[in-house]
């Protein structure tokens, strides 16, 4: 968080190379292979564009989540120390998991910026950032289908409450801080793969013994 808010005031300062609070504008939305596509047909194509990235990311997440790398950034975020004990390199492990996020992170942006045409520092604020953690929080971590109906709920929910847009944030903080209290797995719990020793068969490969 702390260096998402640096980058954001490097980039507002930063007038010659970023454009400053300026920002960048005239991008040209996504093209259906030199199809020309009129404002409407270029929004339902990034719409379709935006749902394959999710079943990509949905797709990606769930092999890496069984893997070995997947199995070491488990393993650190339970214990760093019993982790690096048994042979994780804390370093490259967290490093690859930065990067990996830091690739969604531009790779949603992109489409993001195609869509509006423009973008500048003030299109991320901190809000934003705070709004990932909690559907992190609330859907579960490690949890692929909790973080979709966290996020799902996050962004729908206060279209229906903006009679109560006063009070919006209060309810907000009252959810989270409840769902610390009683449920701090989130509202689904990350399924773990388990692996177990058969030892049945072994008996009956051993002649019962």
């Amino acid at each position: 968080l702390g260096f998402g808010s640096i980058t954001k005031i490097v980039l507002e300062n930063w007038d010659t190379v970023f454009g400053g609070a300026a920002g960048i504008a005239g991008i040209p939305r996504p093209d259906f292979f030199g199809i020309d596509l009129d404002g409407r047909q270029k929004a339902v194509y990034t719409y379709y564009i935006v749902l394959a990235l999710v079943g990509l990311t949905i797709f990606a997440t769930n092999r890496l989540k069984n893997s070995r790398i997947g199995r070491a950034w488990m393993a650190l975020r339970e214990d760093e120390i019993a982790s690096v004990a048994m042979g994780v390199d804390m370093a490259r492990t967290k490093l690859s998991a930065y990067a990996l996020g830091a690739f969604w992170a531009g790779l949603v942006g992109v489409v993001f910026a195609a869509h509006n045409n423009f973008i500048n520092p003030d299109s991320f604020t901190f809000m934003d950032s705070a709004m990932i953690l909690a559907m992190v929080v609330l859907g579960g971590m490690g949890s692929i289908l909790g973080v979709i109906i966290a996020a799902l709920a996050l962004k729908l929910l206060p279209e229906y409450l903006r009679a109560f847009a006063e009070y919006r944030m209060l309810v907000f903080g009252a959810v989270m801080v409840l769902m610390m209290i009683f449920r701090p797995q989130g509202l689904i719990n990350d399924m773990r793969r388990k692996y177990e020793y058969d030892t049945a068969g072994r008996e009956d490969d051993d002649g019962g013994k």
